[in-house]
């Protein structure tokens, strides 16, 4: 595609927006509060939050960078800054291709439950093996996928500014005010259990800010610190080709490194909202024990449950909760499309409509797979890390574990070592704009990163 014909976020507000909504995803309200939970409480924040600043800023800084300076795809833009690494960008566009159906899916859960809420049979939903006979059926779960794959295809057939630009600036804001309700509501809970103890919300958030002080050992804060690094792949989007796609789409006037303290303050912010949403609520009707679920055993299981005990207001607060991740979902999916839609449209010089059309259709093949992968196709293999796993654990793993740190070493490489950061740096600085991380983002690309990346990688095949 010709970069006089490439779209463009309106100013820097959309991008923003957009970026921050890629970031804000099912890992922010599912796996962020189980870890801060797990780990120590106050240590992983601290991590975390340092880990935001410097890992996290080093790879969305250049990823977003090299999007604007060459105004290409992931799948095209490394071979712009180097004719060898084009392989590097296939993996970049693979990444999102492995993620799409199996996040439809997902998304599609996240739509049922939606509905369940919104119809009043909350309770139902809360039921014992409900969550199970739905993801075994072998046509609700494809219907609901079907629907949410339907939405996403929808807002990236919009375009950038009138598509994911509009939806962003639209569902945002809607999606900050329910988390900050929701975030309000669980704190102010008292429950009284069937023996007599009363929990608070107020004292679930000690368990999210207090550092356990059993947790301050060596190998305590290394496993936090892979833990968080890990979170940060799901929570800032980087290597998977959305941050080069949504740059690609960023005006050269726009204040670089002030879009990108804005996508960290939003992103970590709605994160810790996250831990406030759902840390206390789950503790205060089910205990320590409650917060040892994850992932979809965390949202489809066990936070069900804590809105059944909550009387009348439950389908209330879990219509707002689920609306609240549905939200969330569908900006990360567009923006997960987003990044194969464009790189189509740069490497095969396909229309929006048709290449949204064709990954639509790859989506969708892959996605029944995933949802057969819970009935017909079932079976289970042990992962390199120790995970029994099927179909869309496979799939995360791959993408997840595997391909993204090795995307972000690569991009490490090329821009630490290669091209040099210089090449970002004038990206950043090239309307005159001050770039106060400047001397740790060449430390960070060049040194810090790749060998954080590296122990990543080891921890995910197993050897450390």
């Amino acid at each position: 595609m010709n970069k006089k014909e490439r779209n463009s976020f309106t100013g820097s507000l959309g991008f923003v927006l957009a970026a921050a909504g890629s970031a804000v995803g099912l890992g922010n309200i599912w796996r962020f509060p189980y870890l801060a939970a797990r780990d120590g409480g106050g240590l992983f924040l601290v991590i975390y939050f340092i880990l935001v600043l410097t890992f996290g800023f080093a790879l969305l800084t250049t990823e977003v960078a090299i999007g604007r300076k060459t105004k290409q795809s992931p799948l095209t833009a490394y071979s712009v800054l180097g004719s060898k690494w084009k392989p590097l960008g296939v993996m970049a566009c693979i990444v999102p291709m492995m993620i799409m159906p199996y996040y439809c899916v997902i998304g599609g859960w996240v739509v049922k439950y939606f509905l369940a809420f919104l119809t009043g049979s909350g309770i139902q939903a809360a039921e014992d093996g409900y969550f199970t006979s739905f993801i075994t059926d072998t046509s609700t779960p494809i219907g609901m996928m079907i629907v949410f794959l339907f939405l996403t295809m929808v807002v990236v057939l919009g375009g950038v500014d009138k598509g994911i630009e509009k939806f962003s600036k639209i569902i945002m804001p809607m999606l900050v005010i329910l988390i900050l309700v929701i975030s309000v509501f669980s704190l102010t809970i008292t429950h009284t259990d069937e023996s007599g103890t009363v929990r608070t919300g107020m004292e679930g958030l000690k368990i999210l800010f207090i550092p356990d002080a059993g947790s301050l050992t060596f190998q305590n804060i290394f496993s936090t610190t892979m833990d968080a690094m890990g979170q940060l792949f799901y929570s800032l989007s980087v290597a998977m080709g959305i941050m080069i796609a949504y740059g690609s789409y960023m005006k050269d006037d726009t204040n670089l490194s002030k879009s990108i303290g804005q996508i960290e303050v939003f992103d970590t912010g709605i994160a810790f909202l996250a831990g406030v949403m759902i840390i206390p609520a789950v503790y205060a009707f089910m205990g320590r024990e409650g917060m040892e679920a994850s992932g979809p055993g965390l949202m489809f299981i066990s936070l069900p449950k804590v809105f059944a005990q909550m009387g009348r207001m439950g389908n209330i607060v879990g219509c707002l909760f689920f609306a609240m991740v549905l939200f969330a979902a569908t900006t990360s999916s567009v923006s997960i499309l987003e990044a194969i839609v464009s790189s189509f449209m740069d490497q095969f010089h396909m229309e929006r409509k048709k290449a949204t059309l064709i990954e639509g259709v790859i989506a969708l093949a892959l996605g029944l797979l995933v949802c057969l992968g819970y009935n017909k196709l079932y079976f289970e293999v042990k992962l390199p890390n120790g995970a029994v796993a099927q179909i869309l654990d496979i799939m995360d793993y791959i993408s997840n574990n595997l391909l993204m740190p090795v995307v972000a070493i690569g991009t490490c490489i090329l821009v630490g070592w290669i091209v040099k950061p210089e090449y970002i740096i004038a990206e950043v600085t090239k309307n005159g704009e001050k770039f106060g991380r400047k001397g740790l983002l060449v430390i960070m690309v060049k040194y810090v990163a790749p060998i954080m990346l590296f122990a990543l990688l080891l921890k995910a095949i197993g050897i450390v």
